[in-house]
């Protein structure tokens, strides 16, 4: 257990050495099979992505859009369903030893400092090697893929389990809200009730004034 930011602990789920190497091995043999599939806003977790990028690319939209709906979901790594996310490894590999050992690291039991185990049924273990690209492929069909065919025409950016829809006004960021929240939950996801909330661009006004001042001008 370490210290939250926020208040509170997060359990880190630390691999042995020996699974540290073999979890190493799956990543670079399954990474590569997903990483051309996710989208170009998802930045958690991918090479040659940084939240940076993610900041440039969101600072850049709030010139355009007055709204934005920012979530963040409650507790990723420990509620990410095993059943869900095994049907999204299959679908893209049917390695016999991938899928085997992604899904015995998935319900590895976990051992606290004081000797008491505690049994896995959904969560991936945060710490683990491999857990990143799992929890990135999750949120891939979870979050991205599903706005892609619902709402094709709004513009989102993701680092993570952290995500930012554009909205063009109160009442859609509100509704995507809704949507959203349904969403999660249909797939065993909570939004977090603080962390997630809908805001209006101040940049977008700074923007219009310099806008009205260089036609002045």
């Amino acid at each position: 257990a370490i210290p939250k930011k926020s208040g509170g602990e997060r359990i880190l789920g630390i691999p042995t050495i020996q699974d540290r190497i073999a979890q190493m091995i799956a990543r670079l043999s399954f990474e590569p099979l997903v990483e051309p599939e996710f989208l170009k806003d998802s930045y958690g977790y991918r090479p040659r992505k940084s939240a940076i990028d993610a900041l440039r690319v969101t600072r850049k939209r709030c010139w355009y859009q007055d709204w934005v709906l920012e979530f963040d979901i409650k507790g990723l790594f420990d509620n990410i369903s095993h059943e869900l996310l095994m049907k999204a490894v299959r679908k893209h590999t049917d390695c016999k030893w991938l899928l085997l050992y992604i899904e015995r690291w998935l319900k590895a039991p976990m051992i606290k400092a004081d000797g008491e185990i505690i049994g896995r049924t959904q969560g991936t273990p945060q710490g683990g090697v491999v857990s990143p690209v799992l929890a990135n492929l999750f949120f891939h069909y979870v979050f991205d893929k599903w706005m892609q065919r619902n709402h094709s025409n709004v513009k989102w950016c993701r680092y993570a389990d952290d995500g930012l829809v554009h909205c063009d006004s109160e009442k859609q960021a509100q509704q995507l809200l809704i949507e959203l929240k349904e969403r999660f939950e249909a797939c065993g996801l909570e939004l977090h009730p603080t962390k997630t909330k809908i805001a209006y661009c101040i940049l977008h006004i700074a923007k219009m004034a310099l806008e009205k001042a260089s036609t002045r001008i």
